[in-house]
């Protein structure tokens, strides 16, 4: 079994919950007979380099020199495939963090890491549904003038995020879908 393999049996394991006599409230206000708590798994010593290295494959061959996306969901993530990228030798990346809100307080950061206009980056986000959280950290990352390559979420719910971030002409591309996480968790119902 790849890493792969192995990273989404353990989404499954630990994340993935489905339950239709008991709809979950999702972020977006949606309701769903499938809820997926990435944290779960990103947050977790045997997750993090599964993790480090999907996003890895997913982006190796762009020119991206950070990572990020809006916090928090963002963040295990950006650090993971940095770390990974790192300790490999396979590439170096430095990670940015999008701030929910603007600091009111000092130099007024809307991104915080080693960033400059012009830079090329990745954005990443753990699950998206409508993408909203997505277009926000798209949103920040433009403003800074940062040049984004690409978008990687961990779980692509399939409910209208891939749209919304490709109406921005901007490419997506999930590590796994909410359908592969329901067909692997099926095939151990069985």
């Amino acid at each position: 079994m790849d890493n792969r393999e192995r990273l989404l049996d353990l989404l499954v394991e630990k994340s993935f919950r489905y339950d239709p006599s008991r709809p979950f409230r999702l972020r977006s206000g949606r309701t769903s007979d499938v809820y997926i708590d990435a944290k779960a798994v990103t947050l977790t010593a045997q997750g993090m380099p599964l993790v480090g290295e999907a996003v890895w494959e997913k982006i190796a061959q762009t020119k991206a020199r950070a990572i990020g996306g809006l916090t928090l969901g963002a963040d295990p993530i950006a650090y993971a495939t940095a770390m990974y990228s790192t300790m490999t030798g396979k590439g170096q990346l430095d990670v940015f963090i999008v701030r929910k809100r603007t600091k009111n307080h000092g130099t007024g950061k809307g991104i915080e890491g080693p960033i400059a206009p012009g830079m090329p980056v990745v954005i990443v986000d753990d699950v998206v549904t409508t993408g909203g959280a997505t277009v926000m950290a798209i949103e920040k990352a433009l403003e800074a003038g940062l040049g984004i390559l690409k978008v990687v979420p961990l779980v692509d719910r399939q409910e209208g995020g891939r749209e919304a971030v490709e109406a921005l002409g901007l490419e997506y591309d999930p590590v796994f879908t909410k359908e592969e996480l329901l067909e692997r968790f099926k095939s151990r119902v069985k």
